[in-house]
Formats: C-alpha cells, structure tokens, sequence
C-alpha cells in the first residue's frame, strides 16, 4: 500500500496540474470575441456588419448601442464604426415601440451624416437617404432623402457597376413616387430595370399600378419591418 501511494505521488510529481501549467480559456460569450476584435481595428466596416449580424440573432441589440457608443467616444473620426453605430439603431427598430422607433430613427440619422461629414461614400449618402424614406411624410424628409439618393446615383455612375447599386434606382424611384413624381419615378425603375434585367422589385413596380404599387411601397417602408442591413453583398464579387 505504502509503495502504490508514493508511486501516485510520483505520477502527480511529473505530470503537471493543466490549472497551473496549461490553463483552459472557455470562451461562453463569442459577442466579446468580435468586440475585442472591433475594439482593435474600429474603423473595420465589415467586422461591424460581422458583429451586427450576430447581434440581431442574439436579440441583444442594447449591448451593440451601448458598445458602438463607447466604441465611437474613444474614436470619434472612425466614419465607418458611426456607420455601424447607424445600422445598429436600424436593427433594434423593428423590437421598439412606436414612440422609441422615432427616437432610434432620428439617432440612426445622425450617425449616418457623422459618418458622410468624416468620408462620405456611397454607402452613406444610400443608407441615409434611404432611411428618409421610411419617415412619414408629414416629417417632410422625403425630399431630404431623395437628395442622398440622387448623390449615391452621381456616386455609381461615376463609379464600376455592383449588383447592389440597384438598390438606388429601386429606393430613388421609391422616393420620387412618394412625392407624387410617378413619372420620374417610373422612369427611373425602368433605367433600373435595363441595368439589371429580371430585378424583381423593380419589375414589380413597373408592373404594378394604383393600390397594388401603393400597398408593394407601403410594405417596403413599414417600421414594423425588419430591414436587412447585412452588408455582405459589399463584398460579393
């Protein structure tokens, strides 16, 4: 017995305890993993759009305002973190009540224009301009939002064609139809259309009249709507 004991003693002797030689990290929250790594690089637009995507499925959409506002205090200059600063206060509307929706809206706002007043690119002067759209009118921002859009299409056209530029002719239009431009608006779609032939959306509209494009704009803009604001197509070849 005496001679089993000191041969487990000397087992233990040469084998080191894992809690003192080789620790074991269990990583339970991958929220801080993508934090830690945004904290490091803020200005990365796409490990924001990374972190915002796991956010809306962990329905943890205070966590992300409170982390973007810490983030975009220690890096006021970081245009792209009050980008996803913006899409973050987009991403909690939909799970807010109507009165909160419009404080939420209006802050989104005002990220996005910090971020074009630091770099302004055509991802802000859409994201902006499209987010007007969803004001109701008597808030008269439509027109607000219209003119960003008419900037992102001078931005494109100026630019290589992306399949995502064919949101600005889908949401420019949009806009114009809802100052009762239907012309314009018309025009517009049809532009869209011949740029990106088979567009869904843009086929609806065009085919559409009176009620029927009325209810396909209405659904469009609804607040109780999620919007889809994963950038990944940004990066789609």
């Amino acid at each position: 017995m005496t001679r089993l004991v000191f041969a487990s003693l000397g087992v233990i002797a040469l084998w080191p305890a894992a809690s003192a030689q080789t620790p074991v990290i269990l990583d339970h929250d991958p929220l801080a993993r993508l934090e830690a790594a945004l904290t490091a690089d803020p200005d990365n637009l796409r490990a924001g759009n990374d972190y915002r995507i796991a956010i809306v499925r962990a329905a943890q959409y205070d966590r992300a305002l409170a982390f973007f506002e810490a983030l975009v205090a220690g890096h006021p200059g970081a245009a792209n973190a009050h980008m996803n600063y913006a899409f973050a206060y987009v991403d909690k509307i939909p799970a807010a009540g109507a009165i909160t929706r419009v404080i939420l809206a209006n802050n989104a706002l005002n990220e996005f224009s910090r971020a074009l007043e630091l770099r302004p690119t055509w991802l802000g002067y859409y994201a902006r301009g499209n987010s007007y759209l969803f004001w109701p009118r008597i808030f008269n921002r439509t027109r607000l939002g219209i003119a960003d859009l008419e900037e992102a299409m001078r931005v494109q056209r100026a630019d290589q064609k992306h399949a995502y530029h064919v949101r600005t002719f889908i949401a420019l239009g949009d806009g114009y139809w809802k100052v009762s431009e239907v012309v314009k608006a018309k025009a517009m779609w049809r532009e869209g259309l011949k740029e990106f032939p088979g567009n869904a959306p843009l086929g609806a509209r065009l085919a559409a009249t009176g009620k029927q494009l009325a209810a396909i704009i209405g659904e469009t803009y609804d607040p109780e709507r999620r919007v889809d604001t994963n950038l990944d197509e940004l990066w789609t070849k």
